[in-house]
């Protein structure tokens, strides 16, 4: 039995080949779970979509498991490297805060089957006891890093005062409701979306002083 190539600790990587073929396999993954849903994506329908046969899937990814939790980390790897370098051209917590949003709302609208895919996978990658894989905790390194940005407002005076981290759920389940809209309508306007998020934010952080 040929051995699954995988990144190794002594160094050994994929070839070239092996990886291209793994990203073929995770983007037909998403096609199908964003098109007929988690509970239809079956390794054979993924094999289908790609044009090979189920063993060459079960060759690169141990189980559907494995292919999903592949998504997710690749959907969370996509995210950080859109959004991080636009807040950190900000200068000011409020610029952070507005560019954190924005560009998140962005995001989602620029990688729309991978992240129809993720609200699929959210809510049906389940345990065998059928408790869902996926939940709050897995958004907490996000979160966090909201919530550095509103103490760092709080700091310099930017920002009145309120608990960072009430804010910090509040302002990701307000981006995150963009992908509900996404799953229900084709014509989203995400650019009113962000915008009047980023509004409704900015004054809800702000002093009243602040202009």
């Amino acid at each position: 039995m040929a051995m699954r190539p995988k990144n190794k600790a002594d160094g050994q990587e994929r070839s070239f080949i092996e990886t291209a073929r793994r990203a073929q396999i995770v983007q037909c993954a998403i096609d199908v779970i964003a098109e007929a849903g988690y509970a239809q994506a079956s390794l054979a329908r993924i094999a289908k979509r790609a044009g090979i046969s189920k063993g060459i899937i079960s060759y690169h990814f141990d189980s559907k498991d494995e292919l999903v939790q592949q998504i997710v980390q690749d959907a969370f790897a996509l995210g950080d490297a859109f959004v991080r370098p636009r807040i950190e051209a900000q200068t000011t917590a409020a610029g952070m805060l507005r560019a954190y949003i924005e560009a998140s709302v962005e995001f989602y609208r620029t990688h729309r089957q991978h992240m129809l895919a993720l609200l699929d996978i959210w809510t049906n990658f389940r345990t065998e006891d059928g408790r869902q894989r996926l939940g709050m905790r897995d958004n907490e390194a996000e979160m966090s890093d909201v919530e550095q940005i509103l103490r760092l407002g709080q700091a310099t005076g930017e920002f009145g005062e309120f608990s960072t981290r009430v804010l910090a759920v509040a302002v990701k389940q307000a981006v995150d409701g963009v992908l509900i809209l996404m799953a229900s309508y084709d014509d989203v306007d995400f650019d009113t979306y962000a915008r009047e998020l980023a509004a409704l934010f900015d004054r809800a952080t702000c002093r009243e002083s602040r202009p």
